[in-house]
């Protein structure tokens, strides 16, 4: 049964012609009467997928070690703007501030939080998840409203969530990638007329046979490009952790979640999640042009390990009961471990600072 959305990007394609892939991902996921995040709770196992914040709270506690850290390299400034960027039901952020209370009370009482959420059915949930810390946390619809100071960024599956080109090699070149109707006025997808740039493109793609998909994210890159300014203009760290890959390469990575289970991209408009790898190559180029300092690029697993997960895991389940403490072993070997089921290859972690600084567990610059 096609969904509301399928039928209204139907009608549009009828009307108008084939859609980009960029246009189709965006009304998938934000169109104002069916998007997917316009419409629903993702998040947790109620939900179509659980991120790593909801396994457990041993994620948003290293994250929040790691911003304590980076605040102190930049020698703990007064008045930071603590922000997350895609905050989910706030969980993450609930275990940030409690690890930021406990090891850095200084920072916690001076701080703002900000979050920035464009969903208002999440923005509920988030106040409720911290109503604890309610006179702290201030709510943004874009990044650009976060007030100017020194910041402190977290930006958790945020990237892969922003719509992407998608471009088909042919004979004549790099052709992108439509959505349109096949003969029984289905959903299919097809080629348009625009061609990429060769500039683009990495330098091995003239070995790639016909048929090959590339991935570009223009909308990434002004995400990538924003947070990276107000770094450098006002000083600060971010972090971005998503799945993805570490080199740009070639390849159709283009998936939708429905219930915990992959869904055919184009079968249910608006009733799936829609998302993308994240080229983290491209990110960090980005960031390089825009004067920023890349602290690095790891894996999720030793991004965590590097920060002490398994020690704090061990000290969580010290004195609890035999179930309890496999729960939270299970967990660390879920966020950190690798292979099928396990994040700890599939996701990687960027940071970014201005100006330069050493944070763990990144190598210093050298």
């Amino acid at each position: 049964m096609a969904t509301p959305l399928a039928e209204k990007i139907k009608a549009l394609i009828a009307t108008n012609g084939p859609i980009s892939v960029s246009d189709y991902f965006a009304l998938c996921l934000a169109d104002p009467e069916h998007g997917y995040y316009k419409t629903r709770h993702p998040f947790g196992r109620a939900g179509d997928f659980v991120t790593a914040p909801e396994i457990s709270q041993l994620f948003g506690e290293m994250v929040g070690i790691f911003l304590v850290m980076a605040w102190k390299s930049h020698g703990e400034p007064d008045n930071a703007r603590i922000v997350e960027i895609g905050p989910g039901r706030g969980t993450m952020m609930a275990d940030i501030l409690r690890v930021i209370e406990r090891t850095a009370p200084v920072l916690y009482d001076t701080a703002t939080v900000h979050l920035v959420e464009t969903s208002g059915l999440l923005k509920l949930t988030q106040r409720e998840t911290l109503q604890r810390h309610e006179n702290k946390v201030h709510w943004h619809d874009s990044f650009d409203e976060v007030p100017e100071g020194f910041t402190l960024i977290a930006a958790n599956e945020l990237f892969d969530a922003i719509p992407i080109r998608q471009f088909i090699k042919t004979q004549a070149g790099f052709i992108e990638r439509m959505v349109g109707l096949d003969e029984a006025g289905e959903l299919t997808f097809t080629t348009g007329i625009a061609m990429l740039d060769a500039s683009a493109l990495p330098s091995h793609a003239k070995a790639q046979p016909d048929g090959s998909i590339f991935e570009f994210a223009p909308a990434r890159q002004a995400v990538m490009m924003a947070i990276c300014e107000r770094l450098t203009a006002t000083n600060g760290t971010a972090l971005i952790i998503d799945y993805g890959h570490m080199v740009t390469g070639f390849g159709d990575t283009l998936q939708a979640v429905r219930a915990h289970d992959y869904d055919p991209p184009l079968a249910h408009p608006g009733f799936a999640d829609l998302t993308s790898h994240v080229d983290f190559e491209h990110l960090a180029r980005t960031a390089l042009a825009t004067g920023a300092h890349l602290n690095g690029c790891m894996r999720q697993g030793d991004f965590l390990v590097g920060l002490g997960i398994e020690e704090r895991a061990a000290n969580l389940g010290r004195g609890k009961d035999e179930k309890t403490q496999h729960d939270i072993v299970e967990a660390v070997h879920r966020l950190a471990g690798a292979g099928s089921g396990h994040m700890g290859e599939l996701f990687k972690v960027l940071a970014v600072s201005s100006p330069a600084v050493h944070v763990p567990p990144f190598k210093a610059p050298g």
